[in-house]
């Protein structure tokens, strides 16, 4: 299990021997709330299925988005990032959605990468839980966890930006942004990242 940190916490993207990490997986994960209500004789409705999508923001040093990474875009134009595909439940533990990311292929314009995820049929996140965005060293063996970061925030919104890579000298940091957005798809969602910037 790797560092978890809290809303706002960043952290250096190195190895246990200081080196930088070059390839890592973002992934993030949900699970539909559990029902509070009751149906016909007194037995749990079933928990809503939960379609969330999640989205890479690419931006230059000025916060001018470079590309996107999404379910309609599952390659990055530099050929850095590519996105696994669309589940469309968010069913099953672990991550539910990945983005694959080669910092060291990442083109030299592109300072920061916003990671987000959206409800397309609009359902609010008062229907999530567990939410998690996790950042995985696919450049070491057994694929360590170097990072998670659990959202706790529920509420009526259809979006979060969750959290980001940026630049950082000759390396690459993490940091966990966990804030409230509305929108159905990472082009919803362009001007709400480039807030986290």
């Amino acid at each position: 299990m790797g560092l978890s940190l809290e809303k706002g916490q960043s952290l250096s993207l190195t190895k246990k021997d200081g080196g930088a990490l070059t390839k890592i997986r973002l992934g993030l994960g949900w699970d539909s709330a559990t029902p509070t209500k009751r149906g016909l004789f007194g037995r749990p409705k079933a928990a809503a299925e939960i379609d969330l999508d999640a989205s890479a923001i690419f931006f230059d040093a000025a916060g001018r988005v470079l590309d996107t990474v999404w379910f309609q875009q599952l390659a990055s134009k530099d050929g850095s990032a590519q996105h696994t595909g669309d589940n469309l439940t968010g069913a099953g533990d672990g991550d539910d959605e990945t983005i694959l990311v080669d910092l060291s292929r990442v083109a030299p314009a592109v300072s920061q990468i916003v990671f987000v995820i959206s409800s397309y049929s609009q359902q609010t996140f008062d229907l999530v839980e567990n939410a998690f965005s996790r950042v995985v060293d696919d450049s070491t063996s057994g694929s360590p966890e170097v990072a998670r970061y659990q959202l706790t925030d529920s509420g009526n919104h259809t979006a979060m930006i969750m959290s980001k890579v940026s630049r950082d000298g000759d390396g690459w940091s993490f940091k966990a942004i966990g804030e409230r957005a509305n929108g159905r798809s990472v082009m919803d969602l362009l001007t709400p990242a480039a807030k986290a910037l």
